[in-house]
């Protein structure tokens, strides 16, 4: 099979409801985002004009269905307008009154009804005003006051300032606030000195450390930090990631009802994880799925990878790949850029693989947070990863050839939506899909749990002949305990707390999150570790970076482009010690910024 290196990028054909085979060229982005020579990330970093790159063709809404009966073209061409100027009426007294009776009211509050309204707002508005009249302005003023600054300033001194104006940012909201109990300034800085190892090892282990984009790693660097310290620092980011996290363990709640009818409310209520974890799965895909298909998923997937294709300087297929992720999984994710899996680089593949490993998906996510894990850090760790994934993987390994989603980001249409009626059957066919993920899940977790049950079997009577017995019977978890020892301290854990840490970590990587989840929300004596210690390690065990998640990323992959198997294998180690490194580099940044009502 012939290496990736020298697969020639070409303008990628896909195939519409007949079958024909069709090719567009990209437009330029009608959301504002910068687009011309002189600030478009992809320009910078690749040197080429996206106005001359081909993609693939996918509206970010979907095709608009050829077969909608007259009722509902009547309705839509005669309604449209009504039915917003109607929304629109409707939110606002909804806010208003929200704002007068509740804004003082505990729980209630005024901050989430306000952004839910604001948002509404903004869509509606955009529906009769093009973004760039709105973008271009902004860019107007954005060239003339800080890009004066940048076009001013020598070229050779822009990531060097960028990097000072970082490491500026890092030491300020790691060693400003005060010292509460085990939050202690040695212990920040243990978590400083561990975040600057780790990207040195990442420098001294690069494919190619003299073209890594800095852009990129300091870019990434510095939001995963800006998301940090929003969360675990702000009043207004606490309450905006804990609304999420409720609306999360809300879901759980309503798989209980479906779960109560087919059984009863003593077994709904039984803390196993067939019955408190599978069913929250199977409802969650199944909404993700309705979602999908009804253009909202997409549209915001779209926009979010925008910001990062635009801010950090990757390619589209990247972009979108990281933004989806913490959302609809590490195999679902990968299949939205399906079409150009044939065409990714080497590094793209790498990219891709390490998103699926340095975050978990939503359908867990509700999940975690429903066995009493921290939700806040749950959430924030997913959303802090998409930065972090993209400045470690091209640390790790840099782009050396031009990729084909350069200077575009799609969101192509599922080729399943062709297929699908509507959102009902949408629906219907998400709640097939997730009681086969929820059973590959089972599945995965027996086996795994089995084969290192089997292994430390080995192990313990191999070890017996040594006299380990006891509490120091041989076995992977004793193993990797001291083996990760220095990475729990470089993470800034107490020293009481080191080796239950790094017992975590192991058993994280070794059979896989869940079960280092439930070993911290239920077992001894991890439940008893200091609050500093359960929160790092909350963010260093949130993410699918273990053995098992290897063979499934390295299977789905292959099956969506088997002609690339060759290459996903080639890459397939790196990525999975990119993606555990991820989520250490989250867990050292939440030991900078960690305080006592985070616990």
């Amino acid at each position: 099979m012939a290496s990736a290196d020298k697969i020639e990028p070409k303008a990628p054909a896909y195939a519409d409801a007949t079958g024909d085979l069709k090719q567009e060229k990209s437009s330029s982005t009608e959301d504002g985002f910068p687009d011309d020579k002189e600030t478009s990330g992809a320009v910078a970093q690749y040197g080429v004009d996206p106005e001359k790159q081909s993609s693939h063709v996918g509206s970010l809404r979907g095709e608009e269905s050829e077969t909608r009966g007259p009722v509902m073209q009547f309705v839509h061409r005669h309604w449209k307008i009504p039915a917003q100027i109607a929304a629109f009426i409707l939110f606002t007294v909804w806010w208003a009154y929200g704002l007068a009776k509740y804004r003082h009211t505990e729980g209630k509050g005024w901050l989430i009804p306000t952004l839910i309204y604001i948002a509404i707002l903004l869509r509606l508005f955009f529906n009769f005003v093009p973004s760039s009249l709105v973008m271009r302005p902004v860019r107007a003023v954005w060239k003339l006051t800080a890009g004066q600054v940048y076009d001013r300033t020598p070229a050779k001194l822009h990531k060097p300032l960028a990097a000072v104006v970082s490491i500026a940012a890092f030491l300020i909201g790691t060693f400003v606030p005060e010292e509460t109990g085990d939050n202690t300034r040695a212990n920040r800085a243990i978590s400083v000195f561990g975040l600057i190892v780790m990207l040195f090892v990442l420098t001294v282990t690069s494919r190619n450390w003299r073209i890594i984009p800095w852009h990129t790693v300091i870019g990434g660097m510095l939001s995963q930090f800006i998301i940090a310290v929003f969360v675990l620092r702000t009043k207004a980011g606490y309450d905006i990631f804990k609304f999420i996290s409720d609306m999360a363990r809300q879901l759980l709640g309503f798989a209980k009802d479906g779960l109560i009818f087919l059984t009863d409310k003593d077994f709904a209520a039984s803390p196993w994880f067939f019955t408190s974890v599978i069913p929250a799965i199977i409802f969650f895909i199944a909404l993700v799925q309705m979602l999908y298909y009804v253009g909202f998923l997409a549209w915001f997937i779209g926009k979010l990878a925008t910001f990062f294709f635009w801010s950090l300087k990757v390619s589209g297929a990247e972009a979108v790949v990281a933004a989806a992720t913490p959302f609809i999984g590490q195999g679902e994710s990968a299949m939205l850029i399906r079409p150009f899996m044939d065409q990714l680089t080497l590094a793209e593949i790498h990219q891709v693989m390490t998103c699926g490993f340095a975050t978990i998906a939503g359908s867990v996510l509700v999940a975690y947070i429903g066995m009493g894990l921290n939700p806040q850090a749950l959430v924030s760790s997913c959303i802090m990863s998409i930065p972090a994934t993209l400045a470690v993987s091209k640390m790790r390994y840099p782009e050396t050839q031009t990729p084909v989603t350069v200077g575009k980001v799609e969101v192509p249409k599922n080729e399943e939506d062709e297929k699908t009626v509507n959102a009902l059957h949408a629906f219907t066919n998400g709640s097939w899909l997730g009681l086969k993920i929820g059973a590959t899940i089972v599945a995965c977790l027996l086996t795994v749990i089995a084969f290192v049950a089997l292994v430390n079997g080995l192990l313990g009577w191999w070890g017996g002949y040594w006299g380990l017995e006891g509490d120091h019977k041989l076995s992977l978890q004793l193993i990797l305990r001291y083996l990760l020892y220095p990475v729990a301290w470089l993470l800034g854990v107490p020293k009481q707390d080191l080796m239950k840490v790094a017992e975590l970590i192991g058993m994280k990587i070794v059979v896989n999150e869940f079960v280092a989840f439930n070993s911290l929300a239920t077992e001894e004596p991890f439940m008893s570790m200091l609050p500093r210690s359960k929160l790092i390690a909350t963010y260093a065990c949130c993410g699918f970076g273990n053995i098992g998640s290897l063979g499934i990323q390295i299977g789905v992959l292959s099956q969506i482009s088997p002609k690339r198997s060759g290459d996903v294998v080639r890459v397939s180690i790196s990525a999975f010690c990119c993606g555990v490194l991820c989520t250490l580099t989250s867990a050292s940044v939440a030991g900078m910024l960690f305080h006592k009502d985070m616990s």
